[in-house]
């Protein structure tokens, strides 16, 4: 595969949605979470699942392989090497045939159940709907307690930033436009900043309540320090954006 696949066409035989799943050393999880996103969607709509390996070094791409064979809607891309979540989340957006993404973590904490919420949110939002980000909205979070007040702190600090009107960007469940997406800046951990990069296109968010579980198998893959040292980079280079950001109005155009 392309390390750069060129965006497909949405077709009238596409799905509506692609599930888009970024992972890194999660064969654990995988074939119950596959399992849950179909329980949810299955009978609602056509969708499709993508799951993109960040470069595993466990089992992950023998257990894709194996549900791929279960799953006739599952569709795996896999980096050589790791690249980073919000490359892995560009990949999957790359190569879906479906017009409308959502995203999830892929270490179950996310619950597929609230896919069809976050889905139904969007379609209420009209002829605006493209230019809308639906973000979920974890309200009991799940987490260890340091990494619930560093959660806290760094959502404050970036509220304040950048003004990006969402009580939780590092919700990893997502619901916008493919087409939108694939227009925004892109840079490593760009995922955490969706919300910003979104008003900043002149678009706006809606954040919906959803449901955070604990984390049952494995570990997680991103320090909680790590995380906070890059993102105070980030921060100062979305802002260096949101700053520079020119919206043109057409009023006239043949």
């Amino acid at each position: 595969m392309s390390p750069h696949p060129a965006p497909a066409t949405p077709s009238s035989g596409a799905p509506e949605l692609a599930v888009v799943v970024p992972v890194r050393n999660e064969a654990d999880n995988i074939d119950s979470l596959i399992e849950e996103i179909h329980a949810a969607l299955d009978g609602r709509l056509a969708f499709e699942v993508i799951y993109v390996d960040d470069g595993s070094d466990d089992a992950t791409p023998q257990v894709l392989k194996q549900a791929k064979a279960r799953w006739p809607r599952l569709r795996t891309a896999r980096h050589a090497a790791s690249a980073g979540q919000s490359k892995a989340i560009l990949t999957g957006v790359q190569i879906a045939r479906a017009p409308w993404i959502a995203t999830l973590d892929g270490d179950g904490q996310n619950d597929p159940a609230d896919i069809p919420a976050l889905l139904e949110a969007s379609r209420g939002q009209g002829a605006e709907r493209a230019k809308v980000l639906i973000a979920g909205h974890r309200r009991k979070r799940r987490d260890t307690l340091v990494k619930q007040i560093s959660s806290r702190i760094a959502n404050r600090v970036r509220a304040g930033l950048l003004g990006d009107d969402t009580p939780d960007t590092g919700c990893g469940l997502k619901v916008f436009a493919r087409a939108t997406f694939l227009d925004l800046p892109r840079f490593d951990h760009m995922h955490r900043f969706l919300p910003a990069l979104i008003i900043r296109e002149g678009g706006r968010v809606v954040s919906v309540g959803v449901n955070h579980r604990h984390r049952t198998r494995g570990t997680s893959k991103y320090g909680t320090f790590d995380r906070l040292w890059v993102g105070l980079v980030d921060l100062a280079g979305v802002r260096w954006l949101m700053a520079r950001a020119r919206r043109p109005i057409v009023e006239d155009h043949d």
